[in-house]
């Protein structure tokens, strides 16, 4: 079984790698039979351009001009392969960290698992593996399961099967590292299946050249997954619970035996809390980390945050402001919610932040002791 198996491609981007890039061809070109492998020279100024020379009748080469970061010359190479009527690509990189070897390992599972995107699952607990590497790799895996709800063992690999009719369906926008993370989200949410491989791994320092720049880069991935982190919150988190019967999920959580009534009833108060919180558009953003970090139920504390949806709001507002004024005295009387306007919200401002933190302490209690006390209830009797 080959390339031509599953109508794929080899991409390899590059950006000065000299010292690897001629034994990472040598090893791809094993499995091509001539015009399936694409490589982007971006703007390297080293020795690539002359080993790409070499080349020149066994590889379809796209050049930038000036560096412009591997995720544009990814999407460049995307395109290509596309306008080239190719179905899949397998993306590698010229670091000499992938073995060219597990290629037949990838086409393989493509062909069993047609439309899927392949991740090429990398060992990151072996020697040799940076821990930095390490660190980063469970910090993506993790914000990847908050983004999409499917948990992978490496996110960050660079060996990949991306499926190209499912790839033009959606639109990219970053140009640097993080159009790997951006790309396997948007995946994620159009409902491709991802697949794990597991493909060996090897991290040379006397060769390899890494072009992470820890500042820029993790700044632009920070912006990228805040982005995508809201996203999910207002819109693909509610889609998925409901297409997996929300009501469903959170009775199961509820009667999860080795769960104690602790746990569940801190869950849904501290949800309670977070969604009269003051801090409008962040409560989830906010309030799923910290219930991850005090290991509470994520389910429970996410249905309860929920008090805070759009026909509440205004009584939680109104609510908010009828508890300020036990803190703060003005002339002004807010006899019912409709006696609320932008003015007065921007003028009595303290008095809503002040009603609406006490509000959220009160009404979190309260459905912690309603919670605790009727699942107490309800276990004993059953």
């Amino acid at each position: 079984m080959d390339l031509h198996d599953i109508n794929g491609c080899i991409i390899i981007p590059t950006y000065n790698n000299a010292k690897t890039l001629q034994s990472v061809l040598d090893g791809v070109l094993k499995y091509s039979k001539g015009d399936d492998v694409i490589v982007v020279n971006d703007g390297s100024n080293d020795h690539t351009l002359n080993i790409l020379q070499q080349y020149h009748d066994k590889i379809i080469l796209l050049t930038n001009p000036e560096n412009k970061g591997k995720g544009f010359s990814l999407r460049k190479a995307f395109a290509e392969a596309i306008n080239r009527g190719f179905e899949n690509a397998i993306t590698i990189d010229s670091d000499g960290q992938h073995f060219p070897d597990d290629i037949p390992v990838m086409i393989e599972k493509a062909h069993e698992n047609p439309g899927a995107l392949l991740m090429g699952a990398r060992d990151m607990t072996q020697e040799g593996v940076p821990k930095k590497s390490s660190f980063g790799n469970k910090f993506s895996n993790f914000w990847f399961w908050v983004e999409s709800g499917i948990q992978l063992p490496d996110t960050q690999t660079g060996f990949r099967l991306y499926p190209l009719n499912h790839l033009k369906k959606i639109k990219l926008f970053t140009n640097k590292f993080e159009t790997e993370i951006e790309v396997i989200v948007k995946l994620a949410w159009k409902g491709v299946k991802i697949i794990p491989v597991k493909v060996k791994v090897l991290y040379d320092m006397d060769e390899r050249v890494s072009h992470f720049r820890p500042f820029k880069d993790f700044t632009r991935i920070s912006i990228l997954r805040v982005y995508l982190v809201t996203l999910t919150l207002i819109y693909y988190l509610p889609k998925r619970l409901l297409k997996k019967n929300f009501f469903s999920i959170i009775k199961n959580e509820a009667i999860k035996p080795e769960e104690s009534n602790l746990k569940k009833a801190a869950s849904v108060g501290f949800g309670v809390f977070m969604g009269i919180f003051p801090v409008w558009g962040f409560q989830l953003l906010i309030g799923i980390p910290l219930s991850i970090l005090f290991r509470m139920n994520k389910v429970l504390f996410i249905a309860a945050a929920h008090i805070s949806i759009p026909p509440m709001i205004p009584v939680i507002i109104y609510l908010s402001y009828l508890t300020g004024g036990l803190f703060v005295k003005n002339d002004y009387t807010f006899n019912s919610i409709h006696s609320i306007t932008m003015d007065s919200i921007h003028i009595y401002f303290i008095q809503y932040f002040i009603g609406a933190v006490a509000l959220a302490i009160v009404a979190g209690l309260i459905f912690f002791t309603l919670t605790y006390s009727f699942l107490f209830l309800l276990r004993n009797k059953k």
